[in-house]
């Protein structure tokens, strides 16, 4: 059951979604939706080989807002998912589902991933026209590193150094959502993820502070950054809640349009089918009133 929530000063908003129980009867099988599936597209070459992402779209006539999905993996490892179906919620709110491989660590360090997932934006924008998308409604997510990465991407608005030339224009974000990411990378920062993955993505030599700092998505708040969805469970025992806790605090200080929604029990991304059901459900209603007018 989904909790009442209330919103007071810095506090955050917190939706506690409990677990079903298993008595719970089983939702019928839903018929799939209508998509049109375009694989292993190149948008982008670098000298350790080029990149690929998948474009899932709904048949639906005129252009679809797009959701940029990226896969977790401390950075180091994953990959991005082949299929739509665990995107059922968007596509069938008429999203296309732009799912994206990026540098890992071991390829290259930071801030290669985070020029990934810009370039991926810029690639929707960019092939807007041929595919019918929309490159004034484009949604960012991902799911623990991934979500650090979509924070980035989105927050770092449309112009950033960071980028890279040959990617061409990168455009503004609209929403951000964000599960169970990490959100500030420096060690000496309470709620700070402590892991030797951030290492092996930041590296150690002496710029390794003020690197991990800038790629702190909670040092880029600020006021007009896009709206942030925000799912945490209060079990997880990777990245600690209290990241998430302290970003929805700082995006209510900065006046940014932000959920937390809490999931009791939950681990790193252990939820259940009908829980992430519901928050995918939830993060569609998040994103509608921040959506510019279709064409």
């Amino acid at each position: 059951m989904t909790g009442r929530w209330r919103r007071s000063g810095l506090t955050a908003l917190t939706l506690l979604i409990a677990l079903p129980a298993a008595s719970t009867p089983q939702v019928p099988a839903v018929a799939p939706a209508p998509v049109t599936s375009t694989t292993d597209i190149v948008y982008a070459t670098h000298a350790t080989g080029p990149l690929h992402l998948d474009l899932h779209r709904p048949a639906a006539k005129g252009r679809a807002p797009v959701l940029v999905f990226l896969h977790g993996g401390g950075w180091a490892r994953g990959e991005r998912p082949k299929s739509w179906t665990g995107f059922r919620r968007f596509v069938e709110a008429g999203y296309a589902v732009v799912s994206v491989q990026y540098r890992l660590s071991g390829t290259a360090q930071a801030p290669a991933a985070v020029q990934d997932a810009r370039c991926a934006m810029a690639w929707a924008a960019r092939n807007a026209d041929r595919y019918q998308l929309d490159p004034r409604n484009i949604v960012v997510m991902g799911s623990s590193a991934g979500a650090h990465l979509a924070l980035l991407a989105g927050m770092l608005g449309t112009k950033s150094d960071i980028d890279l030339p040959a990617c061409g224009p990168v455009p503004r974000a609209v929403a951000v959502i964000d599960f169970y990411g990490p959100s500030d990378l420096r060690p000496e920062s309470p709620g700070a993820w402590r892991s030797p993955s951030i290492g092996k993505w930041i590296g150690e030599g002496a710029d390794a502070p003020a690197l991990a700092a800038r790629m702190s998505p909670i040092t880029w708040v600020r006021k007009d950054q896009p709206p942030v969805f925000i799912v945490h469970g209060d079990a997880d025992d990777v990245v600690p809640i209290q990241s998430s806790q302290l970003l929805k605090a700082a995006l209510d200080k900065a006046g940014v349009a932000s959920e937390f929604h809490v999931v009791p029990g939950g681990g790193h991304g252990q939820f259940e089918d009908d829980v992430q059901a519901r928050l995918h459900a939830d993060a569609v209603r998040f994103l509608k009133p921040h959506r510019f007018t279709r064409w």
